[in-house]
């Protein structure tokens, strides 16, 4: 695909925010279904019988299948169009729907892994699709998409827990309905993204490599931060007594706050440059979740706003970091910035699971806070903006 091919189809003025909200809501539904997992965690261990030590194994199988998103990316570079993100909405909202049906522990480990490989398939290419909606303001376009991803990530386990309350794990099936509809729509918000030239500059593996190995290595410590609060804040919040909703509530604090921080590191992105505003944020995330660990009252949802506004405002600014390392290749790009990072995060959140069953967690919440200051010294590696 030419650099330039799919922005000159879009145009290159001002971003269509009519079409980047459209599939903002595709995202918003597409990564609901995908990650409401955590808020009703505590109601499918209970009701399968399963031990406190298998939450990390469970959230892993979920994720794991976004370490194909190079691969995905790479077809999606190839092929182009925008299959891709119809088939992966249409497989992350039918699976999800089918949770609450499955008959025991291995169907439901299959699910959340087929639930993973179609988020897989989704992301690299709508990503690919914004940034050719975006004119020139490619931050402050990806973080308006990003954003309905977000809050699908914030409000889903909130609903689904709500819904398990009221009708039992049974019942998530209504949440896959929107979604039905929304499929239809899809050839309309999202033009087709033209296969990469034959002649296209090649991926340099020599040059390339080095970059986004620091790329990788900063998502993934971040992704591993982020899906620890996800998966053990609910369950630390239900040992001390509190309930299955206010569990979920902190995730849907940290996601949806969080948009502040995406929209904002978006935005100062496009006036100041990426790298320094990815470190800083970094930093005062990881800051700000220590100060959650030892907050209470009111203040522990003070801590958990302030940790999502910070790491989500280094969110859209690292996926177009890998656009940029392969600018021929973004879906690749975009999938080892985001799907590989979340994979290689999602092992570590697995690794944190005996931590959690040893010594409760607390610990494995510490142990995530620690990577992600580790990833704040990473990012000072990370590649310069070209244009500043």
């Amino acid at each position: 695909m030419s650099v330039s091919s799919l922005d000159a189809a879009c145009g290159t003025e001002g971003p269509a925010y009519g079409r980047l909200l459209g599939l903002g809501w595709a995202h918003f539904l597409n990564d609901g279904a995908a990650n409401y997992l955590p808020g009703v965690l505590p109601a499918v261990l209970v009701s399968m019988g399963l031990s406190v030590s298998l939450a990390g194994t469970l959230m892993a199988a979920l994720l794991i299948g976004q370490g194909m998103q190079p691969l995905t990316g790479m077809l999606c570079d190839r092929f182009g169009g925008r299959g891709f993100i119809i088939a992966g909405l249409a497989g992350t909202s039918l699976c999800g729907a089918l949770v609450g049906f499955a008959p025991g522990y291995w169907s439901l480990l299959l699910l959340l892994v087929i639930i993973g490989l179609s988020n897989s398939m989704f992301h690299p290419q709508a990503l690919v699709v914004v940034r050719g909606l975006a004119g020139r303001q490619h931050g402050s376009a990806t973080s308006v998409f990003l954003v309905g991803g977000e809050v699908g990530r914030g409000v889903w386990p909130v609903l689904a827990s709500g819904v398990v309350t009221l009708g039992g794990l049974g019942s998530l099936w209504v949440l896959g309905v929107p979604a039905l509809f929304t499929l239809a729509l899809i050839p309309l918000l999202a033009p087709p993204v033209p296969p990469r030239r034959r002649d296209a500059t090649p991926i340099r593996w020599r040059t390339h490599l080095q970059p986004l190995s620091v790329l990788v290595a900063f998502s993934a410590l971040r992704a591993l931060l982020l899906y620890a609060i996800s998966t053990f804040v609910p369950l630390l919040w239900h040992a001390r007594g509190g309930s299955l909703t206010g569990g979920a509530a902190f995730i849907t604090v940290l996601m949806v706050v969080g948009i502040v921080g995406n929209l904002g590191g978006g935005r100062l992105s496009d006036r100041f440059g990426r790298r320094r505003l990815v470190v800083g944020g970094m930093a005062l995330g990881a800051l700000a979740m220590v100060a959650f660990m030892f907050a209470q009252g009111a203040w522990a949802w003070v801590c958990m706003g302030f940790t999502g506004i910070f790491i989500f405002a280094t969110l859209p600014l690292t996926i177009l970091m890998g656009q940029d390392v392969v600018p021929e290749n973004r879906s690749f790009g975009t999938g080892v910035a985001l799907g590989l990072a979340n994979a290689l995060g999602a092992l570590g959140v697995m690794a944190l699971g005996p931590v959690a069953g040893a010594w409760g967690s607390q610990a494995a919440l510490w142990a995530a806070i620690a990577c992600g200051m580790l990833a704040a010294v990473i990012g000072l590696r990370l590649p310069r903006d070209a244009h500043l």
